[in-house]
């Protein structure tokens, strides 16, 4: 794996994940080899029956010389034509966007992991934030109890 978009889970409800690959240039592979992506702040977005990845960061490659990619380009992803229309019919519906959640390779191709989500509210993450507490004290407790009885 690549890149993670940990903030994805918290700020959003996935409903359905799929997996597509990605238009890359070959500075790109190799800073992706790299590790160095960023998909905070990242959307998918549909314009004209192709999905382009906006706002993801693929740092410049090190030893690249003028013909270094633009680290903020809109990189296209590849997905089959009915997914791509099953997407664009969920998109329009209110609420719904197209989020990455990872990058990653798949031998030596590079694929990005969308997710069709909903946005939480803040109330929302406050029960989840609560509810993963709780699952940490029943944890702890539960470790506890098992160190006692030796």
């Amino acid at each position: 794996m690549v890149a993670e978009n940990r903030k994805a889970r918290h700020d959003y409800f996935i409903e359905e994940t799929y997996e597509a690959g990605m238009v890359l240039t070959g500075t790109e592979v190799k800073s992706l080899r790299a590790g160095q992506c960023n998909l905070r702040d990242s959307y998918a977005e549909i314009r004209d029956g192709e999905v382009y990845l906006v706002n993801s960061h693929i740092s410049a490659y090190k030893y690249g010389n003028r013909f270094n990619h633009d680290p903020e380009r809109p990189r296209k992803l590849l997905l089959h034509r009915h997914e791509i229309r099953r997407l664009a019919g969920r998109v329009r519906e209110r609420g719904y966007t197209l989020i990455p959640l990872r990058v990653y390779f798949s031998g030596p191709r590079a694929k990005v992991e969308l997710a069709l989500a909903r946005g939480k509210h803040s109330y929302d993450k406050r029960r989840d934030i609560a509810e993963r507490d709780a699952r940490r004290a029943i944890e702890r407790a539960l470790r506890g109890r098992g160190d006692d009885s030796r």
